[in-house]
């Protein structure tokens, strides 16, 4: 078969077509017919070099394709050939057939092309993972999105306002807030000197930031946070990872977090295809773009039903007559609201 493989990390034009075998139907995977496939920024990055995944070479590239199910093999249930589905590897998408393990298959809804669905499924599952499970996003509560024009930005966009969150999208250029205003955030604002901006809307800050950006805006991000607030580091497309000073996050009660959506599906595909009661609710207040849409329909048609919806944080404490209370703590932003604590700001 034809495949599109990585010969040296000079960039993309390091990049052949050349003649290799097929992969079998192995089992446990999926062998899908490769319509399309998605490029990812993470895969610019691999072919200079420059990612924390770095196969041998030569390898085929791409992570994420759309097609149709050519063979299923041993023990694989739920698939059919002729299937039309999505899939998600580390390598081996560039080609004309991909072997992807069942667990990062999905079923693709006949209102989705091929097309389209080939470039959502790193960006979207990417994006539900970090507001919904790293963020414990809830309706009602406030996101800035950096990047929010760019492929996992818009996705934020998207998957938040799906859960009936406020979106501010941060971008760079008037085309760009054009995009993300289409896409139906409420807010959207400037990256020169966003954090005024940002304060003018939320005075008292915001309850989570999405980061793909990173770079010299990580502080000021910082400093858009409410009390309890969480900074969601997603990547570091400017290039540059900063650093963050540990004091303002006790003095100001505030978190960072790190999103790696990859390793969590490496340690099992419970964070890929979960259809919990939450998924549920989402589809059915979320927002109508296509994007959205399909997220909810994949998730809702899973072929696993295993929940990786986190409890809610509690704090258990044990007295001396090893009596147990609950502890439930107050939102973000709950408290505080009036009387700014210390602030380095």
């Amino acid at each position: 078969m034809k495949a599109v493989q990585l010969n040296a990390t000079d960039g993309p034009s390091a990049l052949g077509l050349v003649d290799v075998e097929a992969p079998a139907a192995e089992p446990g995977t999926v062998l899908i017919d490769v319509a399309y496939a998605g490029v990812t920024f993470p895969e610019l990055l691999q072919s200079r070099g420059q990612y924390q995944m770095q196969p041998p070479l030569p390898y085929t590239m791409g992570s994420e394709v759309a097609g149709t199910v050519r063979e299923v093999g041993e023990g694989v249930t739920g698939f059919a050939v002729g299937d039309r589905v999505l899939g998600v590897a580390g390598t081996g998408g560039y080609a004309e057939i991909m072997a992807v393990p069942a667990a990062s298959v999905l079923p693709l809804p006949e209102t989705v092309s091929l097309k389209a669905g080939a470039g959502m499924p790193m960006n979207l599952l990417t994006a539900d993972f970090a507001l919904r499970v790293r963020g414990n996003l809830e309706a009602g509560q406030s996101v800035l999105i950096h990047g929010a024009a760019g492929g996992l930005g818009s996705a934020l966009v998207q998957v938040a306002l799906a859960y009936g969150a406020e979106v501010i999208a941060v971008v760079s250029t008037e085309e760009k807030a054009e995009t993300v205003t289409n896409l139906g955030a409420q807010h959207v604002v400037f990256a020169d000197g966003f954090k005024t901006k940002v304060k003018e809307i939320y005075p008292h800050g915001v309850d989570l930031v999405a980061d793909p950006v990173g770079g010299d805006r990580f502080t000021d991000s910082l400093r858009c946070l409410t009390t309890f607030g969480t900074l969601l580091v997603l990547g570091f497309t400017a290039g540059q990872i900063p650093e963050v000073k540990v004091n303002r996050l006790l003095l100001n009660n505030i978190s960072v977090a790190g999103v790696g959506w990859g390793a969590a599906l490496a340690g099992g595909p419970r964070w890929w295809l979960s259809s919990g009661s939450r998924c549920g609710r989402t589809c059915q207040r979320g927002s109508s773009t296509r994007a959205s849409t399909l997220f909810c329909r994949c998730r809702r048609q899973g072929k696993h039903s295993r929940s990786s919806t986190p409890a809610r944080f509690e704090a258990k404490c044990s007295s001396t007559s090893t009596e147990t209370r609950t502890i439930q703590p107050p939102r973000r932003g709950e408290h505080f609201s009036q009387n700014r604590k210390i602030s380095l700001y």
